[in-house]
């Protein structure tokens, strides 16, 4: 039998990041993989590469979900962006509509395409409708900081301290992910299962950071549970996933490279 996986995300047109990227990464790790499309971001080539966001129509999102899930039997989702509270309204009711193994949930915050004050009305609905049916999340740097109610996050220190904060909000495993942000030769993540903290640590690859990275690795994660591995191995598989991804990473005429995903 194929293992399955399904992602709910945001369309990005370079192929770098968002759903493109989910699909990729499922690929790659041999499962196969169906999607809905949240939102559709195009980065401005005209404009500094700022980012245009159009919400799908929460009815087209529905309908989407329905095909996708009346046609597989599929247990094993990654959320990635929604973007408005009435998109979050419909994925939070689909997700509480039927029986989940797991949920992956990317927590995208804020989308520099939104309003401001739109975007703070999308991230409390995230916290309060999806981060608690999640039973992996994968905040990075700024969305541990955000989630956390943290004002810095400069040491492993406060990365464990962000994580245990972010448990509290109600998903059951929380990889809480420092990437090239925090000081020093290595790029650290904070894997807190409600229990124990695991501190995962690979040599950076650069200091900068590469499109698609987050989205992949969330991807990651979601393939391997799907296949029925453990969280925690799960983890560490994504991340050997995103660090093969970045080496290969690819230069593109926009001024970020775009993550390659490569099974480990």
């Amino acid at each position: 039998m194929t293992d399955r996986a399904y992602v709910i995300a945001g369309s990005e047109a370079t192929g770098g990041a968002g759903i493109q990227a989910d699909l990729k990464a499922f690929q790659e790790l041999g499962v196969y993989g169906m999607g809905t499309i949240t939102c559709i971001v195009s980065f401005d080539p005209n404009n500094d590469w700022g980012h245009r966001f159009v919400p799908v129509d929460p009815g087209v999102i529905a309908d989407q979900i329905e095909a996708a899930t009346s046609c597989h039997d599929v247990d094993v989702v990654k959320i990635g962006m929604l973007g408005t509270p009435d998109t979050i309204d419909v994925v939070a009711g689909a997700l509480a509509a039927r029986p989940w193994r797991h949920v992956v949930l990317d927590p995208v915050l804020i989308c520099k395409g939104q309003e401001p004050g739109a975007a703070l009305d999308t991230d409390k609905a995230l916290t309060e409708k999806v981060i608690p049916l999640a039973t992996v999340i994968t905040p990075n740097h700024f969305e541990s900081r955000t989630l956390s109610g943290m004002e810095s996050i400069d040491t492993v220190e406060d990365l464990v301290e962000a994580a245990r904060r972010i448990h509290a909000l109600g998903p059951r495993h929380v990889v809480a992910k420092g990437g090239v942000e925090l000081p020093g030769p290595d790029a650290v993540d904070v894997y807190f299962d409600g229990e124990e903290a695991t501190v995962l640590r690979s040599p950076k690859i650069g200091e900068e950071r590469v499109s698609g990275a987050g989205c992949t690795f969330a991807a990651a994660i979601t393939a391997e549970l799907a296949k029925g591995g453990g969280v925690g191995e799960a983890v560490a598989r994504a991340k050997e996933m995103v660090r093969a991804g970045i080496s290969a990473r690819l230069v593109t005429r926009a001024p970020f490279a775009s993550v390659v995903p490569l099974a480990p």
